[in-house]
């Protein structure tokens, strides 16, 4: 499975009522001759961004085999830094446990 296929399989298992998920594209494009950085927390910006129960949240998406890059590792120091909540899944098997733990860390209110 490709680092796509699984991120398309990891966002429809975390579709949840408390939650929301944006695809966070990070890059750099040229324009007029100038490079234009966009995606939050570029370079190194998790893959998914969004917040659960109030919480931010990071997900970067990774093949079974696939490293995290110094900066992404940075960005995942940061999030949990600021109380964020920050994750590297591999498979929905993961994000389906990773979602129960979330549903266990932050209970609804009453």
């Amino acid at each position: 499975m490709t680092e796509g296929q699984i991120q398309d399989a990891i966002r429809l298992v975390l579709n949840h009522p408390d939650g929301v998920w944006w695809r966070n594209n990070c890059g750099v494009a040229e324009r007029g001759g100038h490079k234009i950085r966009f995606g939050v927390g570029n370079p190194g910006g998790a893959d998914l961004i969004g917040v659960f129960r109030g919480r931010f949240v990071a997900v970067e998406v990774k093949t079974p085999i696939g490293r995290q890059t110094p900066e992404q590792r940075q960005f995942q120091q940061l999030v949990e830094r600021k109380g964020g909540v920050y994750v590297v899944l591999r498979s929905a098997d993961d994000a389906r446990a990773w979602l129960a733990e979330l549903e266990r860390m932050f209970p609804e209110s009453a």
